[in-house]
């Protein structure tokens, strides 16, 4: 069993400086491991700090204590030690994440921001442009709109043009942050068939999931943030 990330004695803690330093902890001592091919399902009630975890193993949060392990081209990397321009060639070919919400450069079309991920790998832009038009199809995103931008798309398309975005470069590692959320029950089918599939090839899965069978089917195990939760407000 190849171990493609951990975490150990990891803490959040936000500092709120416009009210005089008021430190606001979110989680502390979360120790996690996720093998290649394992699915870990985030649980716990909302404010947990289940969105802010997935952000620490991304690196867009600095984690307050602990460190974050990954296995990246054969080595490991500690992202809560590593410099940016590690950080981003570790995302580029190791670890990819799918958020709540899409963001994108406004008037770029669909399809090539589905592709740009390809694109960021040195995939030519005809390549790139096909297997993305693969996935928008997969994942029922009407022909018609692939030539347009995704900002004026339904919540439900945008959803599903940013899953296309975050699943077609095949990273090792994958974070899904509630990415049913917006989705209707075929759809979400849909999504469930390409989490199996994902790590059925071997990729090792951490995801947020509210939609219990959704969860049910693909996760292997369960991580309840509840047990590592701290007292709401502290003075500086």
């Amino acid at each position: 069993m190849t171990i493609l990330l951990r975490a150990r004695g990891l803490a959040k803690t936000f500092t709120l400086h416009a009210r005089d330093g008021l430190r606001l902890p979110v989680f502390e001592g979360v120790d996690l491991q996720v093998a290649a091919g394992e699915c870990l399902a985030l649980t716990g009630r909302s404010g947990t700090g289940k969105s802010s975890l997935l952000r620490c193993l991304y690196g867009n949060y600095a984690a307050s204590a602990g460190e974050i392990v990954l296995l990246h081209e054969g080595r490991e990397v500690d992202m809560s030690a590593a410099e940016p321009p590690e950080v981003i060639e570790v995302r580029r070919r190791t670890l990819g994440y799918v958020s709540q919400f899409l963001r994108v450069v406004p008037r770029v079309p669909a399809l090539d921001v589905v592709a740009q991920p390809l694109r960021q790998l040195g995939v030519d832009l005809e390549s790139a442009r096909r297997s993305a038009a693969g996935w928008l199809a997969r994942l029922n995103v009407p022909e018609r709109l692939w030539q347009l931008p995704p900002a004026t798309f339904s919540g439900g398309e945008q959803q599903r043009v940013n899953i296309a975005h975050g699943l077609i470069a095949g990273h090792p590692i994958l974070l899904l942050d509630e990415p049913t959320a917006s989705l209707d029950a075929a759809n979400r089918a849909v999504v469930v068939s390409l989490v199996r599939e994902a790590c059925a090839r071997g990729t090792a899965v951490v995801g947020i999931f509210h939609d219990e069978e959704v969860r049910d089917a693909v996760a292997s195990r369960c991580l309840d943030l509840e047990s590592f939760r701290t007292p709401s407000l502290e003075p500086a």
